[in-house]
């Protein structure tokens, strides 16, 4: 039920809106019931809610997140920034090219490819598809 308080030249007339279905309209004009029928009926928006997907967990309920490792060293393709592993194209053993892709991440809702940085072969691979890692985690060992 919903009020409002209307001023027409000079004359005063509150009104409320009892009830609307389809396109008639029950209302009380200073008191007096009337049934106004309308043009279109009323519009029902129905808002859709979209939620994000859930981050993979362990078995105990925590976040899967890959932290940084201090080791690695030279031979290490690193995160350029946090995200979640969207595919990983190459498998240990595969000798890769300068520039050739390795594996897919999504950042910001942005998938990006992590490149080779020189030529090798695939010493270990570090993370899995659907991994959640931070900037400088080592994804992939080159030889």
């Amino acid at each position: 039920m919903k009020q409002f308080k209307y001023t027409i030249n000079g004359n005063i007339y509150n009104v409320t809106v009892n009830r609307v279905e389809d396109d008639i309209a029950e209302v009380e004009v200073n008191g007096t019931p009337y049934k106004v029928v309308m043009d279109k009926p009323a519009k029902k928006t129905v808002a859709a809610v979209k939620r994000p997907a859930q981050a993979p967990t362990t078995s105990t309920g925590a976040p899967v997140v890959a932290r940084p490792s201090s080791g690695g060293g030279k031979g290490a393709i690193k995160s350029p920034l946090p995200g979640v592993i969207l595919s990983i194209d190459c498998k240990v053993g595969d000798t890769v090219k300068k520039g050739q892709k390795l594996l897919v991440l999504e950042a910001m809702k942005m998938e990006n490819t992590i490149p080779a940085d020189r030529e090798g072969e695939v010493a270990e691979i570090k993370v899995n598809k659907g991994d959640s890692v931070l900037e400088g985690t080592d994804l992939i060992i080159l030889k």
